[in-house]
C-alpha cells in the first residue's frame, strides 16, 4: 500500500485534515492504520510543514506542525504574522513613493511607520538606506492638497449610504458646481484618487452626452472645494450595487464618456502592455506579427493613450 502514489495521496491528506481540526495525530496509530512503517508518517508529517511553510506568504498566518511531549502526538499550532518583512515593505513604499499621490506631510509619516514595523533592526537599516533618495527627491503635485482625511471621509460615505454634498472645480471653464450625489467608491489612478458617485436630482437628459449611460460619474478629490456628509441615507439594491473591481477592470483613464467595446491591433512587442493596460481584453486573432486584442473600456480617455502609442497600437473599431 505504501508504494502507489493514490495511498500516499490519501494518506497524506488525512493526516492534514485531523490536523487542521484541531486532533492529535500518533505515529503508531497510523502507520498500523495505514500498514505502513513510522518512518513513512514522519515523511508525510514533514511534507505537510513544508506544504504549510509555503502557505504562509499566502495567507499572512504561520502554521506549524509540532511534537506535544505530554501526549506524545503531533498537533497544529497557528499564530498570527504579525511582523513584516522588509522586502515586503519595500515594495510598498516603492509603490507610495513612486505613485506621488499624496504631500510629503502625509507620505513620510506613513513610511516611518512602515519602517518601524520591519521585522529586524538591519531590515529597518536597510529599508532606509534602498528610499532615502527617492524620499530626499519626492516632488509633490502640483495642486499641493491633503487627502487622507477626505478619503477616509468619503469611504465612510460610501460605507453607510450616506448622500454627500459636493462643491468642485470644473477643469475646462474653472467654474465651481455644487451637486448632491450618492457616492459609491473610492479608487486610484494614475497620481490621483477619485470618487465616483451618482448625481442626485439633475436632468440627465439636458447634463449628459448619454442619458441612457448608467455609470457613475469619476470626480478628482483633490478638486473637491468642500465635501459634506449628510445624514441622509440612499439605498442600492444588491443587484444593483456598484462594483468597485469590476469598474476598474473597464476604466483605465479615469476620464468621462460611455461603456464601449474595442478591437485594437498591437504588433507583438506591445502585447503584454496592452493586456496589462485593459484587464478585460482578450486575444480574438493573431495574424503576420500582429495580435487583435478585444476589450471593454469606459470613457474617452483611450483616444489620448492611443495617439501616444504612434504606429504599434491602433484602433480597427
Amino acid at each position: 500500500m505504501d508504494g502507489t502514489t493514490d495511498n500516499k495521496a490519501e494518506r497524506i491528506l488525512s493526516i492534514y485534515s485531523q490536523l487542521k481540526q484541531g486532533k492529535i495525530v500518533f505515529k503508531t496509530e497510523e502507520s498500523i492504520k495505514y500498514g505502513v512503517t513510522s518512518r513513512t508518517i514522519q515523511r508525510d508529517i514533514s511534507d505537510i510543514q513544508c506544504f504549510l511553510q509555503n502557505r504562509e506568504n499566502e495567507i499572512g498566518e504561520i502554521q506549524e506542525v509540532v511534537f506535544d511531549r505530554k501526549s506524545g502526538g503531533y498537533r497544529m499550532e497557528t499564530r498570527t504574522c504579525s511582523q513584516i518583512k522588509g522586502r515586503e515593505l519595500l515594495a510598498v513604499c516603492k509603490v507610495m513613493l513612486e505613485s506621488r499621490s499624496l504631500v510629503k506631510e502625509e507620505l513620510f509619516p506613513i513610511i516611518n511607520k512602515l519602517i518601524l514595523l520591519c521585522s529586524s533592526d538591519k531590515d529597518k537599516e536597510l529599508l532606509k538606506s534602498f528610499i532615502n533618495n527617492e524620499m530626499y527627491h519626492y516632488t509633490e503635485l502640483q495642486h499641493h492638497v491633503k487627502l487622507l482625511d477626505r478619503i477616509w471621509c468619503l469611504e465612510k460615505a460610501v460605507k453607510e449610504q450616506r448622500y454627500i454634498e459636493i462643491r468642485y472645480r470644473k477643469l475646462k471653464n474653472e467654474e465651481e458646481v455644487v451637486r448632491r450625489v450618492k457616492p459609491v467608491g473610492v479608487m486610484f489612478s494614475e497620481f490621483y484618487y477619485y470618487l465616483t458617485a451618482y448625481i442626485d436630482g439633475i436632468d440627465s437628459n439636458q447634463k449628459f452626452q448619454n442619458p441612457e449611460d448608467t455609470f457613475p460619474t469619476i470626480y478628482r478629490i483633490d478638486r473637491l472645494k468642500n465635501i459634506e456628509v449628510l445624514d441622509e441615507h440612499f439605498v442600492v439594491p444588491y443587484a444593483d450595487r456598484f462594483e468597485e473591481g469590476e469598474f476598474r477592470k473597464r476604466v483605465q483613464f479615469m476620464y468621462g464618456g460611455r461603456l464601449r467595446k474595442i478591437k485594437l491591433k498591437c504588433q507583438k512587442q506591445s502585447l503584454e502592455a496592452v493586456l496589462d493596460r485593459f484587464p478585460t481584453g482578450r486575444i480574438i486573432k493573431n495574424e503576420d506579427n500582429y495580435y487583435f486584442i478585444q476589450a471593454e473600456v469606459f470613457g474617452d480617455g483611450i483616444e489620448m493613450w492611443l495617439r501616444g502609442q504612434e504606429a504599434t497600437v491602433v484602433a480597427i473599431e
